[in-house]
């Protein structure tokens, strides 16, 4: 079985890719398959959540890319940025993980929160998409800024078993 516990930045080659929806990517201890069949072990520091396109490389070398999968979502749009602003307080007032877009707010599908922001003016659309919540502030882990906007992790995410 390969195990993958090594986040990387680039490689040379890509041996295959896997598509996972959010909740998978969001656990730290997993197994799955890869499209080959092959059985495939994840082993992440707790609090890492594998984003899409990340690369992670297994005990073997071979390197594996992670593609989002695309999920039952609502998108939201507003009239005006602060109606958005007050869909996004309310989402988050209910600890919804929300991902931000520059005009839109996106979550996964569920038909309370939508009613709620309905009621706030809210135009909530179902869609198939990418789901890429925000991290949160109070995120761990072992992450480098280098100026490009995105934080890379370096060397094993966990302990190899």
């Amino acid at each position: 079985m390969l195990t993958l516990n090594t986040k990387v930045d680039h490689a040379e080659s890509i041996f295959a890719q896997l598509v996972l929806p959010y909740e998978m990517r969001e656990s730290s201890r997993f197994r799955t398959n890869l499209p080959s069949g092959e059985e495939v072990a994840i082993f992440t520091t707790r609090g890492t959540v594998l984003r899409h396109n990340d690369l992670l490389k297994g005990n073997d070398g071979r390197v594996v890319q992670i593609i989002a999968a695309h999920e039952p979502t609502y998108r939201v749009t507003c009239r005006t940025p602060h109606d958005l602003m007050r869909c996004a307080f309310h989402l988050g007032n209910r600890h919804t993980q929300t991902q931000i877009g520059e005009t839109f707010l996106r979550i996964h599908k569920d038909e309370v929160l939508k009613q709620m922001l309905e009621g706030l003016g809210a135009v909530v659309t179902e869609e198939k998409a990418q789901f890429e919540p925000e991290a949160g502030a109070y995120t761990g882990g072992e992450h480098h800024h280098h100026g490009d906007g995105h934080y890379h992790a370096h060397g094993p995410l966990a302990p190899i078993p």
